[in-house]
């Protein structure tokens, strides 16, 4: 692809992009490659900007704990070097000095990325598994995390022992074990499958969905009987 392309892109995106063979600055080389699935678009301001709805080689999506949204400038430069196909793009337009281009909202890997089969330890995926809710009470709103054996009692930081709290339930709980506290877990924490955090994702969308998308998300949930 002429250097000339690229630099367009660099004008568009304000980040460089070297034509394909360059190891340099290459968005999607070897370690973009092991990343991107996991950084993906969830801060609400930043889905008013266009992101892109990025589909596996399958045509489904790449994850949806969190969606998989790119930034238009990331799915812009990922069509350049030919790691996409566009599906569908917005009405807005983005130009540079000599072009103008339509923003993807829909893209399509060229390639198949096997989905990642452990679930990573993070803060979002524990409050995904736990559904966004307080495990002790059930209440959505004001959630932090709770050792349900408290650390200054050997507990550890793991998928077992740790859930989501709303904060007056924290407290109360304090620094107590379940049974010295008379409070009950809704369920017994434990490491979640990859299948089921997807299966909860698909409840918990992002609060911005772009009508270009909905094929693409729920094609492949099970129908009702």
């Amino acid at each position: 692809m002429p250097d000339a392309i690229y630099s367009r892109v660099m004008d568009l995106t304000g980040a460089p992009v070297t034509p394909r063979g360059r190891r340099e600055g290459d968005m999607l080389d070897e370690q973009h490659q092991t990343e991107f699935r996991t950084q993906f678009v969830r801060e609400p301001a930043s889905l008013r900007h266009h992101p892109a709805l990025v589909l596996n080689a399958d045509f489904r999506p790449l994850s949806y704990y969190p969606l998989s949204l790119w930034p238009w400038q990331e799915a812009i430069k990922a069509v350049f070097l030919d790691r996409v196909s566009i599906l569908a793009e917005y009405d807005e337009v983005v130009r540079s000095q000599r072009q103008a281009f339509r923003i993807p909202s829909v893209v399509v890997l060229k390639d198949y990325v096997r989905p990642q089969k452990r679930v990573a330890f993070t803060r979002f995926n524990l409050f995904l598994r736990d559904e966004f809710a307080c495990q002790y009470c059930g209440a959505k709103g004001d959630l932090t995390f709770d050792h349900v054996v408290p650390r200054s009692r050997g507990g550890v930081t793991s998928w077992e022992n740790v859930v989501a709290a709303c904060s007056p339930c924290n407290l109360k709980k304090a620094n107590r074990s379940l049974r010295h506290s008379g409070m009950h877990l809704r369920k017994p924490p434990r490491q979640p499958s990859s299948d089921e955090m997807h299966a909860i994702g698909r409840r918990f969308p992002p609060n911005h969905l772009h009508d270009s998308w909905m094929d693409f998300l729920y094609w492949d949930a099970e129908l009702e009987s």
